[in-house]
């Protein structure tokens, strides 16, 4: 499996770096043939620094050169779309970071890149890294079991940041509103916004809440406070007699490494750390990002679909548009 890297800037070095090394390292056979970035110098620095044979600030010719089994794309996220589409057009299997595009349209010509791209639909995922959090998937298991998704009546999602004042919080908050659908197996059917401005913070900080129904029928409220005293991600998922608790490790030392408490009937029937469920103690795991190669590069070599991909990923994208826009409301 020869992969390679599209973009080496401070997410490709903090997260996909480290975990490049260790699925190759895991997974014999895997080769980290090379990494692309306009600026040569940070190319460079990606390659010695975490083992990739060549460095490149061109992606055509890293592609003509290497011929990649698959490749890793992140990119500033205004840049996201139009590096992606011409990749899935000649047919190259790709996990592209969040959000793979600013607006539902971009994704929708993505989703036709994909299509274009060989026979069938070229593989591809898209880096909802919450997902493959270890606490977060237990929590999936355990509400199928219970019967998700008829059986879940509502979701409560809490995000907050440290003095993060970029005027375009959306980009951030999609995880959140992606981590909701996951949950509850469904997609929002409608949704309030409501804003609290932050003018002397900075232009177009703000704290988000978002009231929803999903298709299921269950409803779910996110909040969303980037200017806090914690970096904190949490879920309450309630489901008839059951109420699970997760404790999302993102960023911070509070909740690490990550917890899922389990509650039924007023007694707790498991209490789980992400360290346990994930096998390890590393922010990598616990994050859910090893967790994503894992699924992907898995996927690629069982002949599997990938998931979530553009299509599924397609209506997070549109609801973090609405945020982006400061719409009041929105309807599928």
């Amino acid at each position: 499996m020869r992969l390679c890297m599209i973009g080496c800037g401070e997410h490709a070095e903090s997260s996909h770096g480290p975990v490049q090394v260790r699925y190759a390292a895991a997974h014999l056979g895997t080769e980290l043939a090379a990494c692309c970035d306009v600026d040569a110098a940070r190319a460079e620095r990606h390659r010695q620094r975490f083992g990739f044979a060549r460095a490149y600030t061109d992606v055509t010719a890293m592609l003509e050169a290497e011929k990649p089994d698959a490749a890793v794309l992140a990119v500033p996220v205004h840049l996201s779309a139009s590096v992606a589409a011409p990749l899935l057009e000649r047919g190259v299997p790709l996990l592209l970071e969040k959000p793979p595009g600013r607006t539902a349209e971009e994704v929708d010509a993505l989703i036709a890149s994909a299509d274009r791209g060989g026979r069938g639909t070229v593989p591809h995922q898209v880096a909802f890294n919450r997902r493959f959090v270890p606490v977060v998937q237990e929590a999936r298991r355990r509400l199928i079991a219970i019967g998700a998704p008829a059986a879940i009546q509502h979701v409560h999602y809490e995000m907050t940041r440290v003095d993060q004042r970029e005027p375009d919080f959306s980009t951030t908050a999609i995880h959140g509103l992606d981590a909701v659908r996951f949950l509850a197996g469904a997609d929002y059917a409608e949704a309030r916004f409501r804003y609290r401005e932050q003018p002397a913070l900075g232009p177009g900080v703000a704290n988000i809440f978002v009231d929803a129904v999903l298709a299921s029928g269950a409803t779910a409220h996110l909040a969303f406070c980037p200017t806090a005293g914690a970096v904190v991600e949490r879920a309450t998922v309630h489901a008839g007699a059951h109420t699970l608790f997760l404790r999302i490790p993102m960023w911070g030392p509070l909740d690490s490494p990550g917890r899922l408490q389990h509650a039924e009937r007023g007694q707790v029937v498991a209490d789980l750390g992400g360290d346990q469920l994930g096998g390890a103690s590393d922010a990598c795991v616990l994050g859910g990002f090893y967790g994503e190669y894992e699924a992907f590069l898995g996927d690629l070599g069982a002949g599997r679909t990938p998931s979530p991909s553009l299509r599924e990923s397609r209506q997070s994208v549109e609801i973090a548009e609405c945020v982006r826009r400061r719409d009041e409301e929105f309807r599928a």
